[in-house]
């Protein structure tokens, strides 16, 4: 009995193994560590090179072949102890028995082997076909496109679902493109606007100079929008580091150029200290605070004599009320197209920011505004056209300015223009209403930002 179960486990293999001309089972029998006789079955892929695919079929054939390989076992074990004992009706049944699961296992393999090569046909099929199509796209030249504004129009059939409009499976798109000159974005009245009005847009920072010493990691530079008289004009550059204990001297370039080789051409001595980084340069004066007070001072360019000095009235300073810096910006002098004005606080504005426009003859106040934003939770703030704008961080490489006061109709609101701290460490910004620009210096660098302003928009303050 077992060598007919024995011929029959080799015809299935013969049969498993018959797709390949080359393919070969063999048999190996041999002892194992034991000692015991063991027989093992060799069965070659029919279609794979390496067993590197762990695909759930093989993984099934492997484990009939290990059943069927215990199977075999067992009959011959079986056999080797009948030699000497003889076979019972139990021996029988039990050889009938593996008998039934060989023949079992051999037609689930034959099973398994023909589903197999009907999966290889299709998907040779399929490779067949996308072979074809790539073949046939290679082949295909490619439509030239006509970039003259035209309407390009293509020999297609009527019939072509292209220009069938009811048809939702398929319709092509067409599009003109019109090029637009950036100037027509700019709303209509805004262009090339000269006169005062709302803040649109800043430019990117334009460096003109590095300082050279740590007493240049802040300060104040700058160029008279009304220059008077014949010794210093609109070219002159003015500039003063103001990092140290006692800050005195004020530099004078003949021009931009002469600034940015770092050549002044003049040095002059103040006579009073001056306080952080809010003076200012207007018709022929230096404006700035006297250090450790709430003391103005105008300081004349072409006599070299200060000529008026005033006390801003409760003025916060050394510390009190500063930008969000520090620096002990507590009073922040300004010129624009309406003239002087100081930026400062107040124990009674509880560090809200208030503005005055000031004489510039005389220092006196004229007229006082109170905002509603806190001076400590802005970084810098400038005038322009009677308006108040903030920035919001001296450190962002990308922040905004954040809001506008405007002091004809006593009324604040948050606006949001983009402004670039490229050098991270804003401390002084100033406005020049001649060249329409900004003057800052960035953390030693000093920059000037071009700005564009247009007529004030509906519903603003």
């Amino acid at each position: 009995m077992w060598l007919q179960v024995f011929f029959l486990c080799l015809s299935y293999l013969t049969l498993s193994s018959q797709s390949q001309a080359q393919d070969r089972a063999s048999l190996r029998r041999s002892n194992d560590h034991a000692g015991r006789c063991q027989y093992t079955f060799t069965v070659a892929s029919p279609e794979e090179s390496s067993c590197s695919d762990s695909k759930p079929e093989m993984d099934g054939v492997m484990s009939r072949l290990t059943l069927l390989e215990a199977l075999v076992s067992r009959l011959i074990a079986g056999e080797d102890g009948g030699t000497g004992t003889g076979h019972g009706a139990n021996g029988e049944e039990g050889l009938q028995e593996a008998y039934s699961q060989v023949t079992g296992e051999r037609n689930q393999l034959h099973q398994d082997k023909e589903r197999l090569n009907r999966q290889v046909q299709e998907l040779q099929k399929r490779l067949d076909k996308l072979s074809q199509e790539a073949e046939t796209l290679r082949q295909k030249p490619c439509q030239q496109t006509h970039t003259s504004g035209g309407i390009q129009r293509e020999n297609r059939p009527a019939s072509d679902p292209a220009y069938d409009f009811r048809n939702g499976a398929y319709q092509e798109m067409k599009a003109e493109v019109t090029e637009v000159p950036a100037s027509h974005l700019i709303p209509e009245g805004n262009h090339n606007f000269t006169g005062c009005g709302e803040l649109q847009s800043v430019g990117d920072p334009v460096l003109h100079r590095k300082a050279d010493s740590i007493t240049g990691k802040y300060g104040v530079w700058l160029q008279d929008p009304e220059p008077q008289g014949s010794i210093y004009t609109n070219k002159t550059v003015w500039r003063m580091d103001t990092v140290g204990k006692e800050v005195r001297q004020l530099f004078a370039y003949e021009d931009m150029d002469q600034f940015s080789r770092g050549f002044p051409m003049k040095v002059l001595v103040l006579p009073e200290p001056v306080e952080s980084t809010g003076a200012t340069m207007y018709r022929g004066s230096l404006y700035y605070q006297r250090k450790r007070s709430r003391t103005l001072i105008r300081y004349d360019l072409a006599s070299e004599n200060l000529t008026s000095r005033l006390d801003l009235p409760h003025a916060g300073f050394h510390g009190q009320h500063p930008y969000s810096w520090g620096g002990y910006t507590d009073i922040d002098l300004a010129a624009d197209e309406q003239g002087l004005w100081a930026i400062y606080s107040t124990s009674k504005a509880k560090g809200a920011i208030v503005i005055s426009q000031l004489d510039p003859e005389s220092l006196e106040v004229k007229k006082t505004w109170e905002t509603n934003i806190r001076k400590n939770t802005v970084a810098n703030a400038f005038m322009v056209c009677g308006r108040l704008y903030t920035v919001a961080s001296y450190t962002a490489p990308n922040t905004t300015i954040n809001y506008v006061f405007d002091t004809a109709t006593g009324m604040g609101r948050a606006v949001s223009v983009p402004f670039k701290n490229k050098y991270r460490y804003n401390s002084m910004v100033d406005y020049n209403h001649a060249q329409r620009r900004l003057f800052a210096w960035d953390n030693f660098h000093m920059v000037t930002y071009d700005i564009r302003l247009g007529r004030a928009s509906h519903g603003s303050s």
